[in-house]
This record gives C-alpha cells, structure tokens and sequence, in this order.
C-alpha cells in the first residue's frame, strides 16, 4: 500500500449510482489530492467500475464488503446486525489506522452510528454534528447540525459552535469566523425554548465570534460565516436550499429556451450561467463532516455525481492535513478548563445512536 498518512476509505456501494459513479469519482479525486483510496465493497462490481479510469499515480486496494445498508433501513439496527457492510468495513479502516479518513454518499444515519461505535466520539464531545457550508449571497456560509442530532441539548448546541469555528478556520482557511443561531427573529427573545436557552451561553461564550440570532433570509444573505441549529431544522434548512437552487436554474433554462430570440440572449449569458451554476452546485461541496467523531468521516448526498465523489476526497484530505479531531479535541479541552460552557450530566457512550436515516 501507499502511504497510509493520505489514504481514504471509501464506501464504494453507497449512493444512488454505487460503484458505477462512486468509485471512478472517488480516484479522480485522489489524484486530484495525491491520495491513495482503499475501495470498499463488492470486489467484481468495484473492478468493473475501475474498467478504463485513468488511476495515475493512485495506489488502490479493495476490501471486501459482503454486506450493504440500504438507504430505507433502520441505521443502527443495520449497523450492528450487518457486520460486515461495506460502511462499517471503511470506518473500521480508520479506525484501526490503515486509513486517514472514509467517504460515504450511503444510509447518513448509518454512517454516524457506525463511526460513533467504531472511532468514538472525541473526549468531551457530548454529541456530534453534520456541517456543510452553503452558498450565499456573499460567498457560503456553514451549516450545522444537518441531522445528528434532531433535539439537542443547550449545551449540544455551544459544541456546534466550537467545532464549526475550527472547521471554518482550519479546513475552510476562514479567520475569526462569526456565529450565528439560527432563529425567527434577530432579537434575543425571539426563538423556541431551546433558542432561547443557547443564546446566552453562545453570548458568554468567550471562545466564540456570536453576532447573535439570524433569520432565514440573513443566511441566504450570508450575514454569518456559521450558522448554528439543531439538527430537525438544519435538515430542512438544506433541503429547501436545494430545492430553491434546482427551481431557479430549471426556470431559468426553461424561460431562456423559451423563443428563438431568448435562445440567441443565452448565448451571450451562457458564461454567467455557467459561472452562476457552479456556485450553486452541491458537487462542489463534496462532502459533510461528521464533526466531533474521533477520526475524519465524510457524508456525501445520496445523489452524488462523480464530480462530487472527487470534492468528497478533498474535503477528507484537507481534514486530515489540518488535523481537524484534533483541533476541535484541543477546543473544547480549553473551553472546559475555562468553563466557558456551563457543563450537563454526562452524555452515556451509547446516546446519540440515530433511530432513523
């Protein structure tokens, strides 16, 4: 094997597409990166997705994954009754240190109960969370949580906010990163229960850039680097983004195909279009991090072309070049000799287990 410092686990039977999508995606990105890939899953399906894909330089090894979890299947039931699926198999690769980080466009709940079983959760970490950055007005904002954790506690919810300011700062190069909880209303009484209950501990928060509430409109505005939400609705946030984003570039082909005359306009906008589309296109992104999981494991969308397979590589890469554990691992560490979060009962090793996909 190549070196083990840069190589991804990757599971390649998650997704819509499978292999067929996901394993040459996967090696685009690793030369891209200068990553070697462990493939995970059926070795004849693998093979044949690697028929005629330029490798380059990549140094590949296939796991055999006997099993797979579907994308309707209860995730930690499949987790723990499925052994030997090709999600658990990547994670264990990090687990076990044959690989720096694992990619997964599978069963997102399945990929989390696996990591919480097989890498564990950073010390200190009460509960972990998806973020993805989205585009914005200005540029993109971070988002989390997308889904681990549907009803956080307050406390939860400050941990979002510290691992996402060193995700924004180490793998985002973003400096002095602002904070913002998200809310239907800028004013601090405004917001549900648990809101309410976070905004002053986000305020006391010394290690924490808080600009204070944002409203749906400021985060397409961009009016903060983070945004920070419990995992219900950071969930919905996202998906109605993308389906604004396919809305508005499905009504502008249509309108701009519309006549003879709206063709000929597009021809001079075609650069802009192009340029409007790449910003608003999910492939770019990659993948989501499972921030707060003692290793690097990436979720990417279930519809994941191969463009967004390869983004999904670097996301993985620049985590582990940066030390992305280890960095959150380090914060929260002084955020608790400081006391800068009011500390809860302990969270048991076993919560936090997703009860659906």
């Amino acid at each position: 094997m190549g070196d083990t410092k840069r190589r991804i686990a990757v599971d390649a039977m998650g997704g819509d597409h499978g292999p067929s999508v996901v394993v040459p995606g996967a090696v685009a990105g690793a030369r891209q990166h200068h990553a070697d890939l462990t493939l995970v899953g059926i070795p004849s399906k693998i093979e044949a997705a690697l028929k005629g894909v330029d490798r380059g330089d990549v140094d590949i090894a296939i796991v055999e994954a006997t099993e797979f979890i579907g994308m309707d299947e209860h995730p930690a039931q499949a987790v723990r009754r499925k052994r030997r699926n090709s999600i658990n198999l990547a994670i264990q690769e990090v687990s076990e240190g044959r690989a720096a980080g694992m990619v997964s466009a599978g069963n997102s709940g399945a990929v989390m109960a696996a990591a919480l079983m097989l890498v564990g959760r950073i010390p200190g970490i009460e509960r972990p969370a998806i973020a993805t950055y989205v585009p914005t007005a200005k540029a993109r904002s971070l988002i989390l949580d997308l889904g681990a954790v549907t009803d956080p506690k307050p406390s939860n919810m400050v941990q979002f906010a510290q691992m996402g300011q060193v995700y924004a700062e180490r793998v985002l190069g973003l400096s002095h990163p602002t904070v913002g909880l998200l809310s239907n209303g800028e004013e601090p009484t405004k917001g549900n229960q648990l809101v309410q209950q976070v905004y002053p501990m986000l305020e006391a928060a010394e290690d924490i850039n808080f600009a204070g509430n944002v409203e749906g409109k400021d985060v397409a505005m961009g009016a903060v680097d983070i945004v920070v939400t419990d995992g219900f609705t950071g969930n919905v946030l996202l998906k109605t983004a993308e389906g604004v984003i396919t809305m508005l570039t499905d009504t502008l082909r249509k309108e701009f195909t519309a006549t003879l005359p709206r063709k000929l306009a597009a021809l001079f906008l075609r650069p802009a279009f192009r340029s409007m589309r790449a910003n608003l296109d999910y492939s770019v992104i990659g993948g989501a991090p499972l921030l707060g999981v003692n290793g690097v494991v990436i979720i990417s969308h279930g519809r994941s072309n191969e463009l967004a397979m390869a983004n999904a590589i670097g996301v993985a890469v620049r985590s582990h070049d940066h030390d992305l554990a280890g960095g959150i691992r380090d914060r929260v560490a002084i955020a608790r000799s400081t006391a800068a979060t009011p500390q809860e009962s302990p969270t048991p090793a076993s919560a936090g287990l997703p009860q659906a996909s």
